[in-house]
């Protein structure tokens, strides 16, 4: 796949007004029930680019850019925590009149995909949370636990300070070393998506959406509050490797009343690592 990759043998991409001053990009893939799909935090749709067309065997595939996130846009006077972007997901789910959807998602897309099936019983059939990122007590404990370079960047004690405030500076570079860490082997995020990424991060507005999801890292744990109130089936998935801690995994699992799905030779980013893995426990 050559440089900056491109999404048109995945399915038709488009630009959905959700008022006068929000609009997400979109794919729309395949046929059949409807599944959506939510990314992590620094990426954006191209992060299912593998795992897409498997699934668009058996399912009309929506992937849509979280707000502030890829080509979705970006004010920059808005609060980007759990429930500014959960908002944006029953939004986006509203104005494309989906019905009996499944809500797939990774990290903070797992995160939303339950956060949102608690408040859309009518609408969500079914939820599977992959790595949810609702365990953090400090700044980005998750990164401080990734393996090789990423604990030398982000591991010091000048973390909590400057971290807050990467998102005005982070460059591919970065992004690369962050991510590498939350893999179980020793491969990285791809260079076709890297570049999809630093793309991403010299658009306007970026930096601040960045910054502003860091400083606001503990919406995420408490949306753990939400999980009770899911009613839709729903699969937890955990990279053998994951961030997550195995008391942090318990937790959840307790909240949610389910046995995770432990993926081996996984880490945080199973979507890149095992994207066939992922589409036959999903389908």
């Amino acid at each position: 796949m050559g440089r900056l990759m491109r999404l048109d043998n995945l399915g038709q991409v488009a630009n959905l007004p959700l008022d006068s001053r929000r609009t997400v990009r979109y794919l729309c893939a395949g046929s059949g029930p409807a599944l959506m799909l939510l990314h992590t935090i620094r990426t954006q749709l191209e992060y299912f680019a593998d795992v897409i067309p498997i699934l668009a065997r058996t399912y009309t595939v929506y992937a849509m850019d979280l707000p502030g996130h890829g080509g979705s846009s970006k004010p920059v006077d808005v609060q980007y925590d759990e429930p500014y972007l959960r908002r944006g997901v029953i939004d986006t789910i509203r104005e494309l009149k989906l019905r009996d959807v499944t809500l797939v998602g990774e990290s903070i897309g797992g995160v939303l995909a339950l956060t949102v099936a608690s408040q859309m019983p009518e609408t969500v059939s079914r939820v599977v949370a992959s790595n949810p990122y609702d365990y953090d007590t400090r700044f980005a404990d998750g990164v401080r636990r990734g393996r090789r370079f990423a604990n030398v960047i982000l591991g010091g004690v000048a973390l909590p300070v400057i971290g807050p405030f990467l998102g005005a500076s982070e460059k591919r570079f970065v992004t690369a070393t962050i991510m590498k860490g939350g893999f179980a082997g020793s491969t990285g995020v791809p260079d076709p998506l890297l570049d999809v990424f630093a793309a991403t991060q010299k658009q306007s507005g970026y930096p601040y959406v960045e910054r502003n999801v860091y400083q606001n890292w503990r919406s995420w744990g408490a949306a753990r509050a939400q999980y009770g109130a899911v009613r839709a089936p729903r699969t937890l998935i955990y990279g053998e490797r994951d961030w997550s801690r195995p008391s942090e995994r318990a937790r959840t699992a307790k909240a949610l009343g389910e046995e995770p799905v432990v993926v081996p030779d996984a880490g945080h980013f199973i979507f890149l690592e095992q994207p066939g893995r992922m589409a036959a426990i999903i389908a």
